[in-house]
């Protein structure tokens, strides 16, 4: 009896042995779990703030944040223009911070505490990106000073008077241009899987390989050859039926770059140009749509620079704009 028992367990071990080698076989050889970043990342900025969608821009006039300087409020300025700028004349108070360093800056210095964190540049246009930046981190006090330093000195307007024109303006037309047809969102390949994550990991990549002036863009650049891109008209319907840049297609602000609207409709294989009516919502959009993978640039200075007299719109007016506030050096 007892050497039938022997024989019977002989027979069942090899069984046993190659049935556990298979399945560790099968462990080891199982592909590893595949996840779509962007779209991760795109669902957790919608699940928390979707702040391009809901907010932007976020700006604040010279006007207010003169008051807040005078009432002593909790407020902090921070100035990303050159070092050699600041120095020669800078709002009472502001820090002079690299665009590289913006996230870095307030972290370190726990600027959240703040009621509002105020970025300054020379037009507006470069600290609506870094706003975007702050924003999508859940830093909900910053905003854009509008008009950037032109707005707070005569001896600082000098980019915003130098920039509005009416050069192309015989150029636009008014034939409506679709949408493409929805397709599929950039790749990403951070190698990380939750949303948060992603989106730290992609700002890191942002501030450190993209700066602002590789996503800026000029008129004279995109009238010159206007096939070349696939051209966002970041405004209204009504507005893009007055006229718009040849070949551009109507996105409505807030609403149509949302996963479950018309965010899949931009390619993934042309470069993408927005615009709006001064350059500095457009920044906003730009920074966003950059962090989604996309090739996104900003058009500077939007329609002020391409049609000024006759646009609908938002206008950059040097004797209301520009104040008389006092310059720090």
């Amino acid at each position: 009896m007892e050497l039938r028992k022997y024989f019977y367990l002989m027979l069942i071990l090899p069984i046993l042995f190659i049935s556990i080698s298979c399945s560790s076989e099968e462990e080891v050889t199982a592909p590893p779990e595949t996840i779509n970043e962007a779209e991760v990342l795109v669902k957790y900025l919608e699940a928390n703030g979707d702040f391009i969608n809901t907010n932007a821009p976020a700006m604040i006039k010279a006007s207010d944040v003169h008051t807040n300087i005078l009432t002593g409020a909790n407020q902090v300025v921070i100035d990303i223009r050159s070092a050699e700028d600041y120095a020669a004349g800078h709002i009472k108070g502001a820090v002079n911070v690299s665009l590289p360093d913006i996230v870095n800056y307030y972290e370190s210095n726990n600027l959240k505490d703040k009621d509002v964190v105020v970025i300054a540049c020379y037009t507006g246009q470069t600290a609506g990106y870094a706003t975007t930046i702050l924003r999508l981190l859940g830093y909900n006090n910053v905003k854009d000073l509008k008009w950037g330093m032109c707005s707070w000195n005569e001896a600082t307007a000098g980019k915003w008077m130098n920039s509005i024109g009416n050069a192309y303006a015989s150029q636009l037309v008014t034939t409506n241009f679709p949408k493409n047809e929805a397709g599929n969102l950039p790749k990403l390949n951070t190698g990380k899987k939750e949303g948060v994550e992603i989106l730290r990991t992609r700002i890191e990549d942002l501030l450190a390989n993209d700066p602002f002036g590789s996503v800026k863009i000029s008129a004279e650049s995109v009238f010159s050859d206007p096939g070349k891109y696939y051209i966002v008209n970041y405004w209204n319907e009504t507005d893009y039926s007055w006229g718009h840049i040849p070949g551009a297609v109507q996105y409505t602000p807030k609403q149509d770059l949302k996963l479950d609207t018309y965010l899949k409709t931009l390619p993934t294989d042309k470069t993408i140009v927005v615009y709006c009516y001064t350059g500095q919502t457009s920044a906003h959009v730009a920074a966003y749509l950059k962090l989604l993978g996309y090739d996104a640039k900003t058009l500077v200075f939007g329609m002020n620079a391409i049609a000024y007299d006759t646009m609908p719109g938002v206008k950059f007016n040097p004797d209301t704009d520009i104040h008389d506030y006092e310059l720090e050096k």
